[in-house]
Formats: C-alpha cells, structure tokens, sequence
C-alpha cells in the first residue's frame, strides 16, 4: 500500500513540481508563501517552470546596472545577487529546502546548483566552471547559469536560472549580475541539443546527488 505523502517521514521524501510557463510575481509570492507556513513535518520541493521575458533586481542590487530595460517589466524580489533576466527557453530550478533539517550551508546549496550545471554540460564534453567572485555557471567565461537565493525561517527558496535556448538580446540590456563585460551563453549555442525535458530530468538528477538526496523517494507534481 502507498502512502499519502503527508504521511511518509519527511526525510524520506521530496516533492517535484513541473510547472510550465509561469509569470515570475505570482510564482515569487507562492514560493514566499510556502515558506512562510511551512513547518518541520512539511516535506521539501524543487520546482522547475520558465517565466516570460522580466528583469529581477535583488534586495541590494544597483538600478545603474538596468541600462535600457524597454518593455520588459522590472521587479525588485528578495533574493541576493544583482539584475538578471528571465524568459522562455530558460530551465527555473527553485529547491525550496528545510537546510537546517537537510544539514546543508547556503554555501552546500549554492555548490550544488552551480555543481549540477557542470556535470550536466560534461556529459556533453563541455567544460565548465563556477567563480569566486560571481555566483553561477561559466563555459569560457561567458555566463549560462546564475544563482540567487533567499534563507528564511531556516528554509530556502528562489535559485537557478539555466539557459538552454533563450533570447539573448535582453541581456545586453542590463549588466548582467553587476558586470558590464558579461557575455551570456546558451546550451543550444555550446552545441547541446537534447530536449528540455530531458535537460530537466538530467539536472534533477545531478541536483540531488548533490544536495544527498538522492535516496528520497520522489513525489511528481507534473
């Protein structure tokens, strides 16, 4: 017999949401809400969605790095980290995690995040590195994931953005995450051609490895 998810130990237990194409305000409220009235017993989850074409700008984040942001809407959230952009072709990874109950550091988490891009593109011959002084994803120094996160109530929520096939252009209308020099890259442009969903299901796959999670049993919210 299955059990309900509220029943199994929590522990043991990860829910994982596809959810599409979602506009980023309403997700970032949902994301705030769940962690807010979440308690001890409540199990982890990871969402992965894309969003249509926005510009982020963190809590301490600089307008001066929003150059010519056009008719793309412009949001303050709460995550750290500089401006950013999101919109389709782009893979949202959001693990919303009870770290202290996981035993993981914001920086564990970080690691695992940017560490599941590198082994993902490996796979594909494809070196790739973080940085010290940037949070994400490098290939040659050009850009194609960026990290930022929020911890409240011992929890974390917001996180990845992976660029599979996106609309570069938007990014030359900012300085992407404070930097004026920043090339952005894509996987379709590193010559990655597998689908979305099997992008997804591969870094699924890496990400809990990485977050030693990989022995829960997994509940799909597709």
């Amino acid at each position: 017999m299955t059990l309900p998810a509220e029943n199994l130990p929590q522990s043991d237990l990860i829910v994982v949401r596809t959810l599409g194409l979602h506009d980023y305000e309403p997700l970032w409220r949902g994301m705030q809400q769940f962690t807010e009235s979440r308690s001890p017993l409540t199990p982890d989850e990871i969402w992965f969605t894309e969003h249509p074409p926005v510009f982020t700008l963190g809590l301490n984040a600089s307008r001066d790095h929003l150059l010519t942001p056009g008719d793309i809407p412009v949001i303050q959230v709460d995550r750290g980290g500089q401006v950013t952009y999101h919109g389709p072709g782009q893979l949202m990874i959001y693990p919303l995690i009870d770290l202290k109950r996981a035993r993981l550091g914001v920086r564990d988490l970080v690691t695992a995040l940017e560490q599941t891009v590198v082994d993902l593109v490996a796979e594909h011959g494809i070196e790739a590195a973080s940085r010290k002084d940037a949070p994400g994803v490098y290939v040659e120094e050009r850009k194609i994931a960026s990290v930022g996160l929020r911890v409240r109530r011992g929890a974390s929520y917001h996180g990845m953005a992976l660029n599979i096939e996106v609309d570069l252009e938007p990014f030359s209308r900012i300085n992407p995450c404070g930097f004026s020099d920043l090339e952005v890259t894509d996987l379709r442009a590193l010559g990655i051609g597998a689908e979305p969903s099997e992008i997804q299901a591969r870094a699924q796959l890496h990400l809990l490895k990485h977050l030693r999670m990989d022995d829960r049993e997994i509940v799909s919210d597709i």
